[in-house]
């Protein structure tokens, strides 16, 4: 994208708030559901920004954030677009010595952290050297590690004057959800931002009439922008979660104020082992869509039951996330499928060099279009390596393009398991598994095998402590999948499967426990 245009890009709220004042752009779930307007949201972002400007903050600096969801972290991010300076939320679920390493990465100037991460934050002081002020992030106050009270009500005097930014001047740096090394950051700019929530807003359609749950994790793309920047476009409003609690969805679900709900597949599964399930009401809702993992046939079945479009979604840090929408005349024609590209993107299934593959032909998904990030945070080969000269980003995600022109994603490059010679691709097997009534969750994984090189092993959580046979769950899907696609070995355990900081199942992890075994 051309940087020659210049605006003032990074005022979000000043330009929402001027089109609708009054309008409610917030809930407050932690303080009793209290309603903020976008007239008073950008009023409290200003004052944040007249902070930061005051510790020194400005344009390219980097502002790092250890905290779980609330407004005053929404407020930092858009007092960072109002400065031109550059977020940089961090996974508290990460050791610190992870941390340490991400804050080395990006180099920011100011930490801020919420009130549970003091301990923390006393860890990483001196291992930080590019950071000069510590401060705490607790309700509208900001104060530092020494007690010294700076409150962004203080600032509210000073001006904080508009900056001109181009589309390529950076917003986030947002971390990839990888299981393995030091996560990259993608720099997702202004323009990526914006053309994201633009092409969600016209292709899904989105209005100022709609209300999300925001509960993701607001250190991953799924909480920043699968619905509370398009939102913020629109005029909408999302209902600001310190997590995810099923019983909160529940409650907010009936009391009729969201319309729209996106969520990964293990909080989908949740919500549907829990005893309220076939008692809430979903009749209000017109959207709801998963994303972030493949996600199980009997997941989608359970919804349609109760007359939900209910549909998955596709994206990645890279690249939005959001990319595709299935319109729901075809959710049941095409199941799992995740739809058409939206409207100022491009895709293609290609091989390694590029060729695009046949129709139902399996290959790589690559993506083009202005919502695709500019790269890694100072890593100029993986960029290379990641997006092509001509502005493709090869996404190491497996994907099949119908006659029809709907795309499904079939597994990760990766997860691929090669057992003699054929192909087995994970999602297929676990979603003929989740059909047993008795399966809670599964994860295929690849294990070494010295006929066959490698073989599917099956991990397997029973569902709310029924008992589960290997053999008679082995027979259940003989008649689904070709015998090359069968596991070998189908491993029970109790506890929860592991989790990915995005809230995907977390392979890595289960190699490392079963496969390290003699």
């Amino acid at each position: 994208m051309s940087t020659q245009l210049s605006m003032y890009l990074g005022d979000w709220l000043q330009r929402r708030a001027q089109l609708s004042p009054e309008r409610t752009a917030l809930y407050d779930a932690q303080s009793g559901m209290r309603p903020i307007s976008y007239g008073a949201w950008n009023e409290a972002a200003t004052r944040t920004a007249a902070l930061l400007r005051r510790l020194g903050v400005g344009r390219g600096e980097r502002v790092a954030v250890l905290a779980h969801n609330s407004v005053a972290f929404l407020d930092l991010w858009f007092a960072c677009g109002k400065l031109g300076a550059v977020l940089q939320p961090l996974n508290w679920r990460l050791t610190k010595g992870e941390l340490a390493g991400l804050l080395a990465d990006a180099t920011p100037r100011l930490f801020v952290y919420g009130p549970e991460f003091v301990t923390t934050v006393r860890e990483l002081q001196g291992e930080a050297s590019s950071v000069q002020r510590w401060l705490a992030l607790d309700g509208m106050a900001l104060a530092d590690i020494d007690d010294d009270i700076l409150t962004a009500r203080d600032a509210c005097d000073e001006p904080v004057p508009p900056i001109e930014l181009g589309w390529d001047d950076p917003w986030v740096i947002c971390y990839t959800g990888g299981t393995t090394g030091l996560p990259k950051g993608a720099i997702l700019t202004h323009g990526n931002i914006t053309f994201n929530a633009i092409n969600t807003v016209m292709s899904w359609g989105l209005d100022a009439n709609d209300t999300t749950v925001l509960n993701t994790p607001l250190f991953h793309t799924g909480g920043l922008n699968v619905f509370t920047a398009p939102l913020v476009l629109a005029g909408g409003a999302s209902i600001v979660c310190k997590g995810f609690d099923a019983d909160q969805i529940f409650d907010l679900i009936d009391a009729g104020q969201v319309t729209i709900l996106f969520g990964v597949p293990t909080m989908f599964i949740a919500l549907q082992q829990h005893p309220r399930w076939d008692a809430v009401d979903f009749s209000r809702l017109k959207l709801v869509i998963s994303g972030g993992a493949p996600c199980p046939l009997p997941i989608f079945e359970a919804f349609w039951r109760r007359g939900v479009d209910f549909k998955t979604g596709y994206g990645l840090t890279e690249a939005g996330p959001n990319t595709f929408w299935l319109p729901p005349a075809d959710v049941r024609r095409k199941p799992g499928a995740v739809g058409r590209p939206l409207m100022f993107i491009d895709v293609k299934v290609a091989d390694e060099t590029g060729v695009e593959r046949t129709a139902d032909e399996v290959g790589e998904l690559w993506i083009r279009g202005p919502h695709v990030c500019k790269g890694y945070w100072g890593r100029p080969e993986e960029t290379a390596r990641a997006i092509t000269a001509e502005g493709w980003l090869r996404t190491g995600d497996l994907a099949t393009c119908d006659a029809e022109g709907y795309y499904t994603i079939v597994g990760r490059l990766k997860d691929v398991i090669i057992s003699g010679g054929e192909n087995i691709y994970p999602a297929e097997v676990e979603s003929a598994l989740s059909a047993h009534p008795a399966v809670g969750e599964v994860a295929l994984i690849g294990a070494p095998d010295e006929k066959w090189g490698e073989v599917a092993w099956a991990v397997v959580v029973p569902r709310h402590g029924q008992p589960l046979d290997p053999d008679a769950l082995l027979g259940f899907v003989t008649e689904r999948l070709a015998r090359y696609k069968l596991p070998r070995r189908i491993l029970v355990q109790c506890e929860p499967l592991p989790k990915t900081a995005a809230g995907k199942i977390d392979k890595q992890a289960l190699k490392r426990q079963y496969l390290s075994a003699p």
